[in-house]
């Protein structure tokens, strides 16, 4: 394959970063307030802490604020329920995320329910979960999203493809694999239990690796001329979930690691953050 297309997150969201400040400039001007996410970060991880950290200071550079709670360790379930309770009834925040992972010992899901639909910027509901795979209004999980938003971007049409993804987290893979499903593809979701992976891999038009384990996937198993999106990202190997080597003599399209998936997933939180206070503050 001579010259793949390099779906660049990064240049993307550069672009799309500028219409987003545009319009949070335009709503901070018409309502006395800018767009505001609320964020939660439970405990001292430091992956969680630097993630948060890095989402601060991509909505201060297009005038969206933050405001981060940090909650104790120890806190339990109903203490983070009423926080978010107290969140979703103040007017003047747009959105909620509540990092994850949160503590073994707290109801990660519960939480993530007990966010108001309206707020729920990171699509990590049920119920958004739910409308979103029905095609229904509903913030989409920030992750897939972005990569829908990638590949219409450069013009990869899934319309009746055959799509792998690998991996089914609440957050990646289980959205990923219904948002294609909408655009058209047939789409196969694998797992830890599916049988034959190589084989799947090496049948499918469109792959989607989000397992989070370095280089679980050797870029020659691909078919020719197919398309790779690498979700995974290990900042210790600076790597993504495939072997990239060789590459360039495979697939018709890839994403680079980093460079992405990763761009994507913040843009796209701070997207729905701003479609939220125009939907809102319309509403009311």
């Amino acid at each position: 394959m001579v010259n793949p297309i390099i779906l660049d997150g990064k240049s993307l969201a550069e672009k799309s970063n500028l219409e987003i400040a545009k319009r949070a400039n335009i709503l901070t001007d018409k309502f006395k307030r800018p767009p505001a996410l609320a964020a939660i970060i439970v405990g001292e991880d430091p992956a969680s802490k630097t993630y948060v950290s890095m989402k601060e200071k991509a909505c201060k550079s297009l005038g969206v604020k933050t405001m981060t709670h940090h909650v104790p360790e120890q806190a339990t379930t109903e203490e983070l329920l009423e926080l978010i309770e107290a969140i979703n009834q103040d007017s003047s925040v747009d959105g909620i995320l509540l990092q994850h992972p949160a503590p073994k010992h707290i109801d990660e899901q519960k939480c993530f329910n007990a966010i108001a639909l309206h707020k729920d910027v990171d699509g990590v509901s049920t119920n958004g979960y739910g409308n979103m795979a029905m095609g229904l209004e509903a913030f989409k999980s920030c992750t897939p999203y972005g990569i829908m938003r990638l590949l219409e971007n450069f013009q990869i049409d899934c319309s009746g493809k055959l799509a792998l993804v690998i991996g089914r987290s609440q957050i990646l893979g289980k959205p990923m694999s219904a948002l294609l499903l909408n655009a058209d593809a047939t789409v196969i979701t694998a797992h830890s239990k599916t049988k034959n992976l190589e084989k799947l891999i090496c049948d499918a038009e469109i792959v989607v690796a989000a397992v989070g384990i370095p280089k679980f996937i050797n870029c020659k198993m691909l078919k020719k001329g197919s398309v790779l999106v690498d979700a995974g990202y290990h900042p210790s190997e600076k790597c993504g979930d495939v072997d990239m080597k060789g590459i360039e003599d495979i697939v018709s399209a890839y994403t680079p690691v980093p460079g992405g998936v990763g761009p994507m997933t913040i843009n796209t939180l701070i997207l729905n953050t701003v479609n939220a206070m125009e939907k809102n503050c319309s509403e009311q």
